[in-house]
């Protein structure tokens, strides 16, 4: 992937080395989590993994549960970040991908849906740091927030991509990056709100049902913002796009229950399986085109 002569974005919180306690405020309780013990953590992780569930949907439940929902409000607050000022190869590359994505968005969101496109910004973070959303831990994996219009991440997920999902590659982790961004496209257009709503009024396969049809069309929309991006500065080739395709094939629900526990339920699928989430980054990247997004979430 070409993208050292690409934009690049300011729109970057760098929280990294800051510690655990990043964002927390006062008070001592520890990512977002209201002083619930470890223990209850780690229980909330692991139901996280074999459901598929978002782990700070769960966390937050857990706080309820505890008693320690009020604490949360009091270190939802985010710091003050140092700016983004490194120059390592990591740092420089995100700051590119999300400059690309701004510049592509505020292109085609106008000109394709006739909405304005205001940026996110990326928060960069080590182990653990708070969300609008809630506590933001390394093992959630990159999530976007629509309570503070951010994407959160914790760099070291690219290792785990390069040695478990899909061996990883500069336009595999773009795709990553770009999907966060396709759901903040999601937000400015109202289908997260419209989604939220549809899934309080339905049961819990009906919900499920509802968040793989929004992680499939944020799939499509990396595909979108790739297929402009390329046209723009002839960012990748057939390479890049095949590393991208084993990405989503590794990340797919049913592949990782498989990998977890020997089988898959569909009913608990909450991002798509291996194929359908292949088959909506590649309808994107051949597209170029929103509309061409349309999974049933609208």
């Amino acid at each position: 992937m070409q993208w050292e002569n690409t934009p690049e974005s300011s729109n970057i919180e760098d929280r990294r080395g800051q510690g655990m306690s990043a964002g927390m405020g006062g008070g001592g309780a520890s990512f977002g989590t209201g002083g619930m013990g470890v223990g209850v953590i780690v229980i909330v992780l692991i139901i996280s993994y074999f459901t598929g569930i978002n782990p700070a949907v769960l966390l937050n439940g857990a706080q309820i549960v505890t008693g320690n929902g009020g604490q949360q409000q009091q270190v939802a607050t985010a710091p003050q970040s140092r700016p983004a000022t490194a120059t390592d190869r990591t740092t420089s590359f995100l700051r590119h991908v999300l400059g690309e994505t701004e510049a592509v968005w505020a292109e085609i969101l106008p000109a394709q849906k006739s909405v304005r496109y205001t940026p996110t910004t990326m928060v960069l973070y080590t182990g653990g740091t708070q969300s609008g959303c809630g506590g933001a831990r390394a093992a959630m994996g990159p999530f976007y927030c629509p309570n503070d219009k951010k994407v959160y991440l914790d760099t070291s997920f690219f290792n785990e991509m390069q040695a478990k999902y899909g061996g990883g590659g500069d336009f595999a982790y773009a795709y990553v990056i770009a999907h966060e961004v396709g759901h903040h496209v999601q937000d400015l257009l109202g289908i997260l709100d419209r989604a939220d709503e549809a899934k309080q009024n339905g049961s819990r396969t009906q919900a499920n049902a509802i968040s793989v049809r929004v992680e499939l069309q944020a799939d499509c929309l990396a595909g979108v913002w790739a297929a402009n991006a390329n046209k723009k500065w002839n960012l990748i080739d057939q390479n890049d796009v095949a590393r991208a395709v084993a990405t989503a094939q590794a990340i797919g629900d049913d592949t990782l229950q498989k990998s977890a526990r020997g089988y898959a339920v569909p009913d608990s699928f909450t991002h798509g399986s291996s194929a359908m989430r292949q088959k909506w980054l590649m309808t994107g990247l051949q597209s170029g085109q929103v509309d061409s997004c349309n999974t049933g979430v609208e």
